[in-house]
């Protein structure tokens, strides 16, 4: 297993070069044309005390299995920087079955759809291929799924995780990693941290980037105003 080491930045625009496996551009072309148009289908989102007691609750029961232990301090962190629980989830959904339960139920209110009926699942996700078929549908739900949740509030999740106008914590891309990993070992696929942490970059690159632009922004405004 891989140590914790303190938190680095992680940005979305930069290039990732040199990698073994990142995402095809294929897959990268029809999440960003997904993202384009969640952005124009965004509803307004309803307060739902229950369910946000509901998110809040499972995000307690996953810190309460000693098997995710390694995950606390990084799941704790993002929850210091007050990220919304929902998309903490979104993330644990990939190997935790409370977390995607939760996390379909909340995209059936706000959306009136799941990640599986909004994105065509067999695209090749990697550019190698190498990938089964049920792995590579299993993946390209998971990156749907934390894209439709921040499609819903992108200011409100990015904002809580930008250190800068360009960087993100580097928590979340721990975080992503490890859930990743987890996922391959349960199929019996064993991958060193750092051999993986290529394709989590390319991954949640193609998540958050359609959605800096606009955080980016309030960012700028927010820094002009204190300097006025």
């Amino acid at each position: 297993m891989s140590d914790i080491g303190g938190p680095e930045s992680f940005s979305p625009d930069e290039e990732i070069g040199g990698v073994s496996e990142t995402l095809s551009e294929e897959a990268k072309q029809r999440f960003a044309a997904a993202a384009a148009a969640m952005q124009q289908i965004k509803k307004e989102e309803k307060q739902s005390k229950k369910r946000d007691d509901q998110v809040a609750q499972v995000i307690i029961q996953f810190l309460g299995d000693e098997g995710h232990s390694h995950l606390f301090v990084l799941i704790s962190r993002l929850v210091a920087r007050d990220c919304p629980s929902i998309f903490i989830l979104s993330i644990l959904s990939l190997i935790h079955d409370q977390s995607l339960k939760t996390v379909h139920e909340y995209l059936e209110e706000t959306l009136q759809k799941t990640a599986e009926q909004t994105v065509d699942e067999s695209m090749a996700l990697t550019k190698t291929g190498e990938l089964d078929a049920d792995t590579n549908r299993t993946l390209v739900a998971w990156i749907t799924r934390m894209q439709m949740v921040l499609s819903l509030a992108p200011e409100k999740i990015l904002l809580k995780l930008m250190i800068d106008e360009k960087n993100i914590d580097g928590t979340v891309l721990q975080l992503t990693t490890f859930v990743l990993q987890e996922f391959f070992q349960n199929r019996g696929r064993e991958t060193p941290f750092d051999k993986i942490q290529p394709l989590t970059a390319s991954i949640l690159q193609t998540v958050l980037q359609p959605f800096m632009g606009t955080a980016r922004k309030v960012l700028l405004d927010q820094a002009e105003k204190e300097n006025k």
